[in-house]
């Protein structure tokens, strides 16, 4: 067995589950509709769940042809084909959080991703910092989450915010949203990293799937 199924374009890493627990995922920019549609119908043949980031609707409509259980989030650019239903852990739950509206497709995504690895997701949405209350109104949500994964963009500042109210991780999630000088997402990216709470850590730029599996790990951890 050599661990993976050669499709001339691909090669997709069937025995990635086994050793890390969760399928590989297909990244769909770069890849014409038509690839993306024959390496999900190849994993279909398995059975574990599929997952494919930044999909826009001609890549689904591929996909679809092929594999006509696969579901399409379009707000979070995902394709998912839930093969697999896992029972999320009742008393415990990832906290997905945004800034602002417009952060709202990069937290989906991670949402959507920890929710397909088997976690109970809960989301508060538009609480940024420069309406505080917004986010203080939901304190008893912010404290009781075992994983928070925090969206922002502009300067970022959210994630330091939640970092200094809770005792449990933090993933910080920069976005692309703001003004010319967040240089898509490089500020809110820097004032992340530069974080004076503890317990923060920073995925990507817009690495929403990222954000989401890393919180799944951590949640089922024991």
């Amino acid at each position: 067995m050599n661990g993976f199924d050669e499709l001339g374009f691909a090669k997709i890493d069937h025995h990635r589950s086994e050793r890390r627990g969760f399928p590989e995922a297909i990244f769909c920019e770069g890849k014409t509709p038509d690839q993306v549609a024959q390496i999900v119908q190849k994993m279909n043949e398995r059975k574990t769940n599929i997952i494919a980031t930044r999909a826009d609707a001609e890549t689904f409509a591929a996909v679809k042809k092929l594999t006509p259980e696969a579901e399409y989030h379009e707000n979070a650019r995902l394709i998912i084909v839930c093969k697999e239903k896992i029972d999320p852990d009742p008393d415990r739950y990832i906290l997905v959080m945004s800034a602002g509206t417009s952060d709202i497709p990069v937290a989906e995504e991670a949402a959507i991703t920890a929710e397909l690895m088997g976690h109970r997701v809960e989301r508060i949405f538009d609480v940024g910092v420069a309406g505080i209350h917004r986010l203080f109104a939901q304190q008893e949500k912010v404290t009781s989450a075992n994983v928070l994964i925090v969206a922002a963009g502009m300067e970022g500042a959210l994630a330091s915010v939640v970092g200094g109210l809770v005792s449990k991780p933090v993933i910080a999630l920069p976005t692309s949203i703001g003004y010319g000088a967040s240089f898509g997402g490089v500020a809110a990216l820097l004032g992340m990293l530069n974080s004076c709470a503890e317990g923060v850590s920073v995925v990507n730029i817009d690495n929403g799937f990222g954000a989401g599996r890393l919180a799944g790990i951590m949640n089922s951890m024991r």
